[in-house]
């Protein structure tokens, strides 16, 4: 058999990779870059733009499987960058699936696509989607997440999963940020409330996309479907941080400010970078501040009845490993 992955040079596409040639597949990747990683795992590279329809139909073509992970990520930017990917991108492997024949398409969407801005504890799939979105990230995604169910039929089957916060070893997203700021000083627990949160191990959040693609069929009970997947640990969000940096050898974080200073603090620094056309993401954002003060933690029944989701890597666990890999990683460098 012969899959694509979409993103297989990022983080979770890699791990989805590995897992994808230990099995015995044959993987080839698209992304936007070149990356010598998936060489010398012996994958097919193809580089191009999901916003170019001709790039993306070349590499569907001859895979009986794709794994579309890669998106632009991120909380600041022209609306149309993120459209162009999140979306063009998507609808361009769509109608790659259909006209080559593809039979199964896993998407990787984002619980942000369900977030209005309020608690979100132990919710389900059946949570709606929000009247207004606070960024562009997750409004394209929610698009986009709509145009893969809506494409679920006999001859492509389609299946969506919702992985909140992926962290780990390899991570070169969410922790370099954190550790950064951190080491800068200019991290502050908004607000002074407990609010719990899920998160996700990258080798779990690739286990469950291979456990929802061997499901996948068009008679499946997955078909069609979308699924939250996490550690199932909810856990208090300013102390995963804190942990996270622990791991990664930078300060953790002591100091607060009140929720409304923060909020106030994100306007004037949005307002700012408009009036200036700076492209460059705000230190903060009204988005990224609501995020930081609401418990995002999601109810996995239907992961675990329908994918027989397990998290093999507890967040302890995972933390000792990811502890070892930033140890390695400054050995070999000299520090």
């Amino acid at each position: 058999m012969k899959a694509l992955v979409t993103g297989s040079g990022g983080f979770l596409g890699m791990a989805i990779v590995r897992r994808l040639v230990a099995r015995g597949v044959i993987v080839r990747g698209f992304s936007r870059q070149d990356h010598p990683a998936l060489r010398e795992l012996g994958v097919e590279h193809f580089q191009g733009d999901l916003g170019d329809a001709e790039a993306v139909a070349r590499a569907v073509a001859g895979c009986e499987l794709v794994f579309h992970v890669a998106a632009k990520p991120g909380i600041w930017g022209p609306y149309q960058d993120y459209h162009r990917t999140n979306v063009t991108g998507t609808e361009n492997i769509i109608v790659a699936c259909r006209h080559h024949g593809v039979a199964r398409l896993v998407y990787t969407s984002s619980p942000s696509v369900v977030f209005d801005g309020h608690d979100m504890e132990g919710v389900d799939e059946r949570v709606p989607y929000p009247r207004h979105f606070d960024a562009h990230y997750p409004r394209t995604k929610a698009l986009a997440e709509q145009h893969v169910l809506r494409a679920n039929s006999p001859q492509l089957a389609t299946v969506a999963l919702r992985p909140h916060l992926i962290w780990g070893p390899g991570d070169n997203h969410l922790l370099p940020r954190l550790a950064a700021r951190s080491q800068a000083g200019q991290l502050r627990r908004i607000g002074r409330q407990r609010k719990l949160i899920d998160t996700i191990h990258v080798d779990n959040a690739a286990e469950a996309h291979l456990l929802a693609a061997d499901r996948l069929a068009p008679d499946s009970p997955v078909a069609g479907k979308v699924y939250f997947i996490s550690q199932d640990e909810p856990i208090e969000i300013w102390e995963m941080i804190n942990r996270l940096l622990q791991a990664a050898g930078a300060p953790t974080v002591q100091r607060s400010i009140p929720k409304p200073l923060a909020l106030l603090l994100a306007w004037g620094f949005e307002t700012f970078h408009r009036v200036t056309r700076n492209p460059r993401e705000p230190r903060l954002t009204r988005f990224v501040v609501k995020e930081l003060c609401t418990s995002h933690w999601f109810n996995m029944n239907a992961a675990r009845r329908d994918l027989g989701y397990r998290p093999g890597i507890s967040i302890a666990e995972g933390l000792i490993h990811l502890e070892a890999q930033v140890r390695g990683a400054r050995q070999a460098q000299g520090f």
